[in-house]
């Protein structure tokens, strides 16, 4: 049987019954739930709304893999699954291209304050001066974290002729003709655009922290589509005030669970929304139709069905 944890393409649940399994469709089972559930599964597909941990790994004596739509693979205890022999998969590959897009459209959007603009048109405002764009073009773009959504952002950034900065740890010599393998020193002090596209890890969480923010020097656009603790909100926020930074494009924030905020939290959220130098989206970045589909696609391909 195989336990599929959250909305998926229908293609992955009518592929999966066409080549003789068990599906149990279950999009919005609860944690407990699986826990009473998984014990004859011999397949999970999850997304980043449950956690997998050695409870539920555990409890499934029969599970063969997990699969991942999407990247990030934070929220399974993936040492533990392996040390028992079930198979991690995930697929970046399905949503890069899609989470590249959005970022460039937040950034687009950002720097030529369009949705501020518009806002204001709506409301019969009309101001030309104060809406006065900054352009993408020749300018110096950082992006943090050189996997397959770092280096999808990049290639559609190479039609903007700007000069491309990367780092990543733990990927080297990927430099070339559009892109220059920089440190974390050298991305700080001359990018004009920092993009994040890491994993959310020990080393990653609140990775944009205060001693960031004061490392920066030529007041950067800041963009998120990654995971929201990778960025501290509260040192986010006391960058905008000291205009440590131009603007922040976030599809990705601390508690997406709007309705859990703690009182720090929903004034943090309320003083984000109130900025115009601030746009907010609700983690869409890689949930395009076409990467819904994708994901779904390139995962049956990875598990050989």
């Amino acid at each position: 049987m195989i336990i599929i944890t959250a909305k998926v393409h229908e293609y992955l649940i009518n592929t999966l019954k066409q080549k003789g399994y068990e599906v149990a469709y279950e999009p919005a089972i609860t944690y407990e739930e699986l826990l009473t559930k998984v014990e004859k599964a011999t397949g999970l597909v999850v997304t980043t709304r449950l956690k997998i941990d050695k409870a539920i790994i555990d409890k499934a004596s029969e599970l063969k893999w997990i699969g991942r739509l999407g990247s990030g693979l934070e929220l399974i205890d993936i040492d533990y699954a392996r040390q028992q022999n079930i198979i991690c998969i995930s697929t970046p590959e399905g949503n890069s291209n899609a989470v590249a897009e959005h970022a460039l459209g937040m950034l687009l959007s950002l720097m030529n304050n369009i949705n501020k603009s518009c806002s204001e048109v709506r409301k019969g405002i009309w101001l030309r001066n104060e809406n006065r764009g900054t352009e993408l073009s020749g300018k110096t773009v950082g992006i943090i974290g050189y996997g397959n959504t770092g280096n999808a952002f990049a290639k559609l950034l190479a039609a903007f002729d700007v000069t491309i900065l990367a780092h990543d740890k733990y990927v080297n010599d990927f430099g070339g003709k559009q892109v220059r393998e920089v440190n974390m020193e050298q991305l700080c002090k001359y990018s004009d655009v920092i993009s994040f596209h890491v994993p959310l890890t020990t080393e990653t969480k609140y990775l944009a922290n205060e001693h960031f923010f004061n490392a920066l020097l030529l007041k950067p656009y800041l963009i998120n589509t990654s995971r929201g603790p990778v960025v501290e909100t509260t040192a986010l926020i006391t960058a905008l005030e000291n205009n440590l930074i131009a603007g922040a494009a976030l599809d990705v924030l601390e508690n997406e669970n709007l309705e859990s905020l703690t009182p720090a939290e929903a004034k943090h959220f309320n003083q984000l929304t109130h900025r115009e130098d601030v746009i907010l989206t609700p983690h869409i970045a890689g949930y395009s139709h076409e990467a819904f589909y994708k994901m779904s696609k390139i995962l049956l391909e990875k598990l050989g069905i």
